[in-house]
């Protein structure tokens, strides 16, 4: 039996990993043995993973608090699996899920159990990733249509803009000098001068 080992992710730095780590306390992983990284799951260019990665040895046993920890992309998460278990021979436990324990079953069925369980919560992970975007989409969507606008609120136009635009308009003034007189820059100052030729 080689050394314990857990990874731990949270999403971003203001989400709190202390339900993961009394997860750890409670198998008796040593804290020292515990690496901890706060970013997206969407692929394994982090840190400390990579770091865990150069660290574990053959026989040596990882626990993850659940799959959906480990990363959120259906195929990485296989590959990442591949990596530890059958290249570098480590052992992983994902506590959430007592069927994804490698120390169990090491027979062809236990492997192909274990395996199968893997590939279907990793479908249902990045399914469940999908599907959040396509609702976030729909939802922004309908937020549009019901004239909800996003992104920074648009600047009025000062009262003496019909004014400003005729001189514009007429050449008395210049875009530059214009958009000064409106503190707008000139991209903005086009934009409300197309809107009112427009007649919008």
């Amino acid at each position: 039996m080689g050394n314990v080992y857990a990874y731990v992710r949270v999403s971003s730095r203001d989400q709190n990993e202390h339900r993961q780590l009394i997860a750890m306390a409670g198998v008796n992983v040593p804290r020292r043995n515990i690496y901890i990284d706060k970013q997206s799951g969407m692929d394994f260019n982090r840190p400390m993973y990579k770091r865990l990665l150069k660290k574990l040895k053959k026989d040596d046993l990882l626990y993850i608090k659940s799959i959906d920890r480990l990363g959120r992309d259906y195929e990485e998460i296989l590959e990442q699996w591949r990596i530890l278990t059958k290249e570098k021979g480590v052992d992983i436990a994902v506590l959430d899920m007592p069927l994804l324990d490698t120390r169990r079953g090491k027979d062809l069925l236990g492997t192909f159990i274990a395996d199968l369980v893997l590939q279907l919560l990793s479908f249902i992970s990045e399914n469940e990733r999908k599907n959040i975007k396509e609702r976030q989409r729909e939802g922004i969507e309908a937020a549009k249509l019901k004239g909800v606008r996003f992104g920074r609120p648009e600047k009025p136009v000062p009262e003496d803009f019909e004014e400003i635009y005729n001189k514009w308009l007429a050449k008395e003034m210049s875009a530059e000098e214009a958009a000064k007189r409106c503190n707008f820059t000139r991209t903005t100052f086009y934009n409300k001068a197309n809107r009112r030729k427009r007649g919008k």
